[in-house]
Order: structure tokens, then sequence, then C-alpha cells
């Protein structure tokens, strides 16, 4: 059973025990991300993320840090997404006290250097050249700025080459003090806990807040705006495959019909025996990849649909995914399908949480963004509770066309090209 305790300067410190093995992760998590920007500092976030592994007073570079990390054989990584930003490091639990000086020492006296500022720069921007020129990568992207026009939820994490050129070190710094805060801090030991709840406050709980002002907050998002058609949006480029993004409005974290919004997920396009994946890919060999997400924020959620496809037999596989969608309003799931989809989100919870990195996202991503953590026998408890009665409510509540929004990556330059198969 997970403890929560919370240390005397304010950050939520999380112990996860984790029996038969000898790995501990630690994950510190903030609650910071590219909903939380301006226009003028969109990527800000990702910025700084990357800025964190750039050398402390300790440890004045970047070789300095990962050769500390590598001599003991660690696995350690960072990511930045719309509403947290996360660093973990992951080694044998005789290694705790070392994980534990690193992150609090990267994330509360990284230099954040002027040179190693612009030098960075570049860096982002190839990044950012590398996802556009991708289409598996970016079409999530280009799909979300599609359903959220006039928030910041449809802004892309990593920013735009133009702002990212434009923007200054004093501005990142700033923002980077605001929000680095204990306050806006959770900190999670996963895994052989050994001697964590007398090393965390020891690295942690000394930890002040950079500045006196408080962490700023993220205009909520307020609705999914009907039309008399779906919202779209092409990006253009000539490839041999058409990527393809539909999304439809979901369900935030703690709603009520988020467990029913999974099951409808995993049936309809979560899996290689999903009825999208055999009927678009195993019957007509349409696409390569065809499936479904749940994404699911504070205030809001997406259910989307991705496929790869064949331009020339697009009119066709298209009118394959709006029949099975009219279908599933209409019929619901059968009993089999009800319960192979229960089944499987049990087998994929507890074979995730069977690592220590995992245990510490389950818990921390829980108390960062929701009013209560819920364990994985109580989550389970949800999805079961959900009846077959509440698939097709449900189903018919998100798959609105109305409300729709299409992404599409591929040769086409104008949007009634693409429309003229997903309107009534």
């Amino acid at each position: 059973m997970f403890e929560q305790i919370k240390l005397k300067n304010g950050i939520q410190a999380i112990y996860v025990p984790v029996a038969g093995t000898k790995a501990v992760t630690v994950l510190v998590l903030c609650r910071v991300g590219s909903r939380y920007e301006t226009r003028k500092l969109n990527g800000a976030s990702h910025f700084i993320e990357h800025l964190m592994f750039k050398g402390t007073e300790r440890r004045p570079t970047t070789l300095d840090i990962s050769q500390e990390l590598d001599s003991v054989g660690a696995e350690y990584n960072a990511a930045t997404s719309k509403d947290w930003t996360g660093y973990f490091i992951k080694s044998s639990s005789d290694h705790l006290n070392l994980s534990l000086d690193m992150l609090s020492d990267i994330l509360w006296h990284s230099k954040f250097s002027k040179d190693e500022f612009m030098r960075e720069k570049g860096v982002i921007i190839e990044e950012i050249n590398m996802y556009q020129d991708n289409p598996l990568l970016y079409l999530d992207d280009l799909l979300e700025s599609v359903m959220f026009p006039q928030s910041t939820l449809g802004w892309d994490i990593a920013g735009t080459r133009e702002i990212v050129e434009k923007m200054k070190h004093r501005d990142l710094v700033s923002f980077r003090d605001q929000f680095y805060q204990p306050e806006n801090t959770v900190l999670i030991i996963a895994g052989n806990l050994g001697r964590s709840k007398t090393l965390a406050p020891k690295y942690f709980a000394g930890l002040a807040p950079k500045v006196e002002k408080k962490p700023g907050k993220y205009k909520k998002f307020t609705s999914f705006k009907k039309g008399a058609r779906p919202r779209c949006k092409i990006k253009y480029k000539k490839t041999e495959q058409v990527h393809l993004g539909i999304g439809f409005p979901g369900f935030p974290h703690e709603h009520k019909d988020l467990p029913a919004l999974q099951l409808v997920h995993v049936v309809l396009g979560a899996t290689m025996s999903s009825r999208l994946f055999i009927a678009i890919r195993e019957r007509e060999g349409l696409a390569y990849y065809v499936r479904s997400s749940v994404d699911p924020y504070e205030d809001t959620g997406i259910f989307s649909i991705r496929a790869g496809l064949d331009p020339s037999r697009f009119a066709q596989a298209s009118g394959i995914l709006k029949n099975e969608i009219a279908k599933f309003k209409k019929e619901g799931v059968t009993r089999e399908e009800f319960k192979r989809a229960k089944e499987y989100i049990k087998g994929k919870l507890q074979l995730a949480l069977e690592d220590s990195a995992s245990q510490a996202e389950f818990y921390g991503k829980q108390a960062l963004l929701m009013k209560k953590i819920k364990t994985p026998a109580q989550r389970l408890a949800e999805i079961n509770r959900v009846k077959r009665s509440d698939i097709i409510r449900v189903s018919r509540k998100i798959f609105d066309w109305r409300r729709a929004g299409i992404a599409v990556i591929g040769p086409y330059k104008n949007t009634s090209e693409i429309l003229k198969y997903f309107s009534k």
C-alpha cells in the first residue's frame, strides 16, 4: 500500500513499495506544461526540461551528470506534456541516495547559463523539425490543434521554430522560478524503498521557493463547439500514405464515464483484434496501422482514432470507419466483447505495474492532477462496475460528428477533399 506524506516545505512525497525487486525509481513531477504558457513562451516548459541536464554548481557539465549516473547503470530521462513535466532516475536500491541527490540538485541548482541556452535553441529547433517531418509523430499535435483551437491545449508542446528563436533567457528563467516550487511538486519513490523515508526529506524538505510569486494557473477549457460538419486541418505533404486523425470530445480524469470510455476504446481500436483493425486492415488491407486512444486532462479530454491509409482507397476506408462508429452507437458491444475488454484492461494494468517506474507514474500523476489517489484495485473496481448499457450511452454521447475534429497529413490542399467523406 502506498503512503502519502507532505514534507515541511509543501512537496508531496509518495512512497510505493514493490515486492520482489531490487530496483527503485525516483520520479519528480512538476505541475507545469505547455497549457500553462503564454504565446510568447510556448515551448518554455520543454526548453526548461532540456536545460535541467546542462550542469549544476556541483556537477558543472552534462558529462558530469551523465557519467555519475552511467557509472551505476542507472536509467534516467525526462518528459514534458501539456500539464506536467517529469524527471526520473531508476537504479539499484543501493544507489537511492545518488538518485535523490541528483534530482534535487538539477531541479533546484541547475546553472541555466546563457551559453547553454543559446546552444540548446538549435537542438530544440531540430527536434521540432524532426517531429514535423515525421507524420506518425506530428499527427497528434495537428489533431489537438483542431480539437482545441482557442485553448493552449491546442499548442505544440515544443513550441514553434519562430517562438523558440525569439525566446529570451531571462523570460525562461522567470518562468522556471515561478513554476518549479515545492507546492507545485510531487516526489514519488517506488520499488525497493530502503531508507527512502529518511533520505527523501534530507534532499527535498529543505528546498525553498525560488520566488514569492505563486505558480500560475491555466485557463480552463470550456466546451467543444458544434458545427454543421467536423472541423478539419490539413498539412500538405507528398506522402505515399495518408495519415488520418479523428478526434471526438472525451472526458476529464475523474469523470464518472471515463471507465466506460476506456472500454469503448478497447473494443473499437486498442488491439489487433479490435473492430477497426479487423474491418479496415485485416479484411480489406486498407491500412498498416489503425488505432484509437483515450486522452483525459483535468478539465476535458479527447477520444481519437488514427490510421495510415492508401490515398487511392481513402473513400473506402473512411466509409468503413464511419459505418463501424454508427454500428457501435446503435448496437453497443456483445457480451463476449465486453468481457474480453475488461480482462484486457486488468491484464495490461497488472503487467505494467510489475515495474517500479510504472508504479511511480501511476501514483504520481494521480497525486499531481487528481483530487484523490486510487489504487489499482480501485481502478479495476470502477471498470468492473461499468455495464453494457453504459457503453452504448457513452458512445452515443461522444461520437458526434458535429463536434469532431479531423487532421490529415498527405497530398491534399483543400479541406473539402477530406470533409466530403465525413459530412452528411
